[in-house]
C-alpha cells in the first residue's frame, strides 16, 4: 500500500513538472549579448585645414624645396671650411614629416572620426606607403655621394623597423642600414641618440618638423617656455637646426592642452589659447 502511494505521488510530480516546464522556458528571461558602447566621434574635425594644407598647398610644397635647398648651401658651406675636429661628417633627419609624408593616415583618422591608436598607426607604417617629402631624396642623396653619413632618428617604435626601412628604400633614400636607422626604444627623447651619433661623427646638419628633433633643451616645456627656447637658440635654425612644415601634429600642440581644468574641453583650450581681434560694435 505504501508502494502504490509513493507510484502516485511520483506521477503526479512527473505529470505537474511537464506542465510546468513549457511555461517556464516560454517565460523565463533570456539574457541577452551585452551591445558595445558606440565608440565616440574624436575631436579631429579642427586638423582638416592643416591637412588639406600639407596635401593641397603650392606653399607647402615651396617650403620642403627651400628647406633642402638650405641644407644644400649649409652642407656644401661646410665642406669647404677646414675644420680641427677630425671626426667624419654627419646628417641627422628626422622622418615623419621631415622626409616622409604621412598625411593620408592623419587625413583617415579624419574622415572616420577616429583617434590616433598605436595599432591603426603600426598597420599605416608596415604598409610602407608613405611618399617622400619634396627635395628629401635629392638632398639625403647629395650628402651621401658627398661621403657625409645620413642618420635617420625616429621616434617610430623598435617593431615598426622592417616597415620603416622598407619605405625609406622604396621612396629612393640613401644607406639605410641598422647603422643609420635609429628607432624609439625606451625613452621617446632623441638625445641619446643623437649623443651616441656624435660620438664618432660631427653633426652638421639636424633637419625635424619638431623642436624636440634638434635638442634636449625644447622638451616638455610650455608653450612660452618652448617660445623662449626659440629666443635663446635663434642662430641655430637656418644654420645647424633646419626646420619643416608640419601644421597637422606635434609637440606644439600638446603643449597648449598642458594642465586642462577639470572638465575643460581640447577645444576650449585650443579657443581660448587664440589671440584674436574683436571689432567694435
Amino acid at each position: 500500500m505504501r508502494t502504490a502511494t509513493r507510484v502516485r505521488l511520483r506521477a503526479g510530480w512527473l505529470c505537474t513538472f511537464a506542465f510546468i516546464l513549457p511555461a517556464l522556458i516560454t517565460f523565463a528571461p533570456v539574457a541577452s549579448a551585452q551591445e558595445p558602447k558606440p565608440v565616440p566621434a574624436a575631436d579631429n574635425e579642427y586638423q582638416v585645414g592643416a591637412i588639406l594644407w600639407a596635401q593641397s598647398s603650392g606653399e607647402v610644397r615651396a617650403l620642403y624645396y627651400q628647406a633642402y635647398k638650405l641644407a644644400r648651401m649649409m652642407l656644401d658651406q661646410d665642406l669647404k671650411t677646414k675644420h680641427k675636429d677630425k671626426r667624419k661628417r654627419a646628417v641627422v633627419v628626422d622622418v615623419d614629416e621631415t622626409i616622409l609624408d604621412n598625411s593620408p593616415f592623419q587625413a583617415g583618422l579624419v574622415k572616420a572620426r577616429k583617434e590616433y591608436s598605436q595599432k591603426d598607426w603600426a598597420a599605416w607604417t608596415s604598409a610602407a606607403q608613405a611618399a617622400a617629402l619634396p627635395g628629401a631624396v635629392e638632398f639625403l642623396r647629395y650628402a651621401d655621394a658627398k661621403g657625409v653619413r645620413v642618420f635617420y632618428i625616429t621616434n617610430r617604435k623598435v617593431e615598426e623597423k622592417e616597415g620603416t626601412a622598407k619605405n625609406l628604400k622604396q621612396a629612393g633614400f640613401p644607406n639605410v642600414t641598422d647603422e643609420t636607422l635609429l628607432l624609439r626604444t625606451d625613452v621617446s627623447s632623441k638625445e641619446p641618440r643623437r649623443q651616441k651619433v656624435a660620438e664618432q661623427y660631427r653633426i652638421v646638419l639636424l633637419m625635424g618638423d619638431n623642436l624636440n628633433d634638434f635638442s634636449d633643451v625644447f622638451e616638455k616645456k610650455t608653450v612660452a617656455e618652448r617660445l623662449a627656447a626659440v629666443e635663446q637658440n635663434k642662430d641655430q635654425f637656418g644654420t645647424h637646426f633646419i626646420m619643416l612644415p608640419n601644421a597637422m601634429y606635434g609637440d606644439w600642440e600638446s603643449a597648449i592642452y598642458n594642465n586642462l581644468a577639470p572638465g575643460e574641453t581640447r577645444d576650449q583650450r585650443r579657443k581660448g589659447t587664440l589671440k584674436a581681434f574683436t571689432p567694435q560694435p
